[in-house]
């Protein structure tokens, strides 16, 4: 039996690429800070790479109390068996409580293979987690367990919440979805409180080579970043019609994303999809054109500050979720919708 009693604080896994921290490291900074205000506990970034000590400070602006960076040659490009070898000397060392992952490519590779050797659970693509009781509910006989991380993800693609935890072992360990949590506003001069840790790294026959990183240079701008996206479904029609989303994100200075269906059907890219297996956005205006509003799409937008949608189908969905509805047909409705626009902006020059 592990004693719980050691394990203390939440860490969060501060994932950079380059030299860059990606933005769910902020994020995740930002969750953790609730949680251990719930617990009464600290927060640590754990940094992994090479030459990265100079991002300490930045960790600390966003919520951090402490970051522990593993800084080594065998670091610089991200590699399954040596970052699972420092994440998990660091958890084997710290002891933390509660440690989170970005459930980005890197994040989901690691997340699993770290849990495994530390011999805890994992409980992936998280879209809330809470400190509360478990079981939820007492059950008569069986001890109700208090101050658990409680880690709720859709299951069976959405139509059901699964809230788990893990109350037997630590550390308790998640990996959420980029775009769901939020961070802080940032905390100027912050400074962090740096302790540099290296287990040691001896290549072995699990160290794969790498011989060439390929870029792929995207003329798009990340949905995740839109202030305002005019989405489209498998009602716009067909992928020419998108040519009228177009035409109203250019008038409105927005994005075009688009649902799952618009990719499976190939008229869209899967980096423009909104959704479960897509990306999570909060825009403050996001228009919903020929999008029924599976409870899949609606997962990934309903954080949008104003929704206006439009659909033929009166008794779609995504009215429920709409703060503004149009039943009628796309076709129309968009070359007024662009045009009334285009005034509006030619009238306030």
């Amino acid at each position: 039996m592990m004693n719980l009693e050691e394990y203390k604080g939440v860490y969060v896994f501060a994932q950079q690429v380059d030299g860059v921290l990606s933005g769910i490291a902020f994020e995740l900074l930002g969750k953790a800070k609730d949680l251990a205000n719930d617990l009464n506990t600290d927060v640590a970034a754990v940094l992994i790479g090479s030459d990265v000590k100079g991002l300490a400070d930045e960790l600390a602006a966003y919520g951090a109390d402490k970051v522990i960076v593993v800084d080594d040659p065998e670091l610089k490009e991200y590699r399954t068996e040596p970052y699972t070898h420092a994440l998990a000397s660091v958890i084997n060392t710290y002891k933390p409580e509660i440690m989170l992952v970005g459930a980005t490519a890197i994040g989901r590779d690691l997340g699993p293979r770290v849990s495994a050797r530390v011999a805890t659970g994992l409980t992936a693509d998280c879209t809330q987690l809470d400190i509360g009781d478990f079981p939820l509910n007492p059950i008569p006989g069986k001890e109700q367990k208090h101050n658990q991380l409680l880690m709720t993800r859709p299951a069976f693609g959405g139509n059901t919440i699964a809230t788990i935890a893990c109350p037997d072992n630590r550390p308790q360990m998640a990996t959420v979805r980029p775009g769901v949590m939020q961070k802080i506003d940032k905390i100027e001069g912050a400074k962090a409180v740096v302790e540099e840790y290296n287990p040691g790294f001896t290549p072995n026959n699990k160290y794969v080579e790498i011989l060439d990183v390929v870029k792929a240079v995207s003329d798009t701008v990340d949905i995740m970043d839109a202030k305002i996206l005019v989405s489209g479904g498998r009602g716009v029609g067909s992928p020419e019609n998108f040519s009228l989303l177009e035409d109203l994100a250019k008038a409105i200075g927005g994005e075009v994303s688009c649902s799952r269906a618009v990719v499976d059907s190939g008229w869209k890219p899967k980096d423009m999809q909104v959704g479960q297996t897509g990306k999570t956005v909060r825009p403050q205006v996001y228009f919903a054109i020929g999008i029924s509003g599976a409870i899949q799409h609606v997962a990934g937008m309903e954080e949008s500050d104003l929704i206006v949608a439009i659909n033929k189908d009166e008794t779609a969905p995504i009215f429920e979720v709409a703060d503004y509805g149009i039943v009628g047909d796309l076709n129309k409705i968009l070359p007024q919708l662009t045009e009334q626009i285009k005034e509006a902006v030619a009238a306030k020059k």
